[in-house]
């Protein structure tokens, strides 16, 4: 279980940071999850991925306005830089933090 001063410390922290809701009742979410996070640690080497599970978390999910799942939040330098709910492709996640991340990191 993770507190969300834990998570907060860890996006302060990082500067590349990837927080992913689910639960284990959503499908999509235990679909969507190993190949995003492959796609994430092979193309992003710096981003840090952390799990939350809004069965257990829902304070987590409740301070960072997530409602649905799977939700997907990035953190560049500490802000939100990419928020995606529901309906995503792992190529589309990849894609729209590909090049601020490869500028931040250069």
């Amino acid at each position: 279980m993770q507190a969300t001063e834990d998570i907060k410390k860890i996006i302060e922290e990082n500067p590349a940071v990837m927080l992913y809701f689910s639960a284990p009742t959503c499908n999509v979410c235990h679909a969507l999850k190993p190949k995003l996070l492959e796609a994430i640690e092979s193309n992003f080497e710096q981003f840090k991925i952390v799990s939350i599970d809004t069965s257990v978390e829902q304070e987590v999910a409740a301070h960072f306005s997530v409602f649905a799942i799977p939700t997907v939040l990035v953190f560049l330098d500490g802000r939100e830089f990419l928020r995606k709910s529901r309906h995503m492709s792992v190529d589309e996640v990849v894609r729209d933090i590909e090049r601020p991340y490869l500028v931040m990191m250069s």
